[in-house]
């Protein structure tokens, strides 16, 4: 199993605090992620781990409520240990992936396995601080520079199954031109403006399309996007 450090907060006991776990390779990029983030009046690092091997029991014993998690490990690599983690019973935590490259081979199959999202290991320390934030909160990070080269690069034309093609149909034509907006990497402020909607609405119909078609997040729905053939690489 991979080597726990428990990280004591600095957090004000004042308000319930976002609890991380850091889950990486370099001793370095957890020592100095750590005290960013447990600098962080809403944010506490319960721990941190060398690499993905019995993650697992890791998360029980750390209980996070955000996973800061390196893609490229040794044993066990971060898509992996993504996928067991999303694998465990109850509510698992959601995952935020770390890469060095904004075209990492991993970071679209760690979205197709149910990642929240990811973030360049160079990030701004604000941008790191506001990505914890946002996946915390139950959204997706989708960051523009990452996402649309990687969908370009990475994402295939595969065929819709019947069973995706199905759900899809039954998406009001609103639904599908935000789902396609979303796929493209646009926001909900960029959203509204470009069909004309209240911010509010466009939030509504990403809800709803959520529901539909039972998945998590906005993550998810960009990887579903492109596997149904709504929205296809290059486009």
């Amino acid at each position: 199993m991979s080597p726990v450090v428990p990280a004591a907060s600095s957090a004000t006991p004042s308000g319930p605090s976002i609890r991380v776990l850091i889950v990486d390779d370099q001793s370095m990029i957890r020592a100095g992620f750590a005290a960013l983030l447990d600098a962080q009046e809403d944010i506490s690092v319960t721990g941190t781990a060398s690499d993905g091997d019995g993650i697992v029991d890791v998360v029980h014993s750390t209980t996070p409520d955000v996973v800061l998690m390196d893609i490229r490990m040794p044993k066990v690599n971060g898509l992996e240990a993504t996928r067991q983690i999303l694998a465990m019973s109850g509510t698992p935590p959601r995952i935020l992936m770390l890469t060095t490259f904004d075209a990492d081979e991993y970071v679209f199959d760690a979205l197709r396995a149910g990642a929240s999202g990811f973030l360049l290991k160079d990030a701004t320390p604000e941008e790191l601080v506001q990505a914890v934030r946002v996946v915390a909160s139950g959204d997706a990070l989708l960051s523009p520079k990452i996402t649309r080269t990687l969908i370009s690069d990475y994402a295939t034309r595969p065929s819709a199954s019947p069973k995706q093609s199905g759900l899809v149909s039954e998406l009001t034509e609103r639904e599908r031109e935000v789902m396609t907006a979303v796929a493209r990497g646009r926001s909900n402020t960029e959203i509204a403006a470009e069909l004309y909607l209240a911010e509010q609405t466009v939030k509504t119909h990403v809800s709803r399309i959520l529901t539909k078609l039972a998945l998590r997040d906005r993550t998810q729905m960009v990887v579903y996007a492109y596997e149904c053939g709504l929205v296809r690489a290059g486009e």
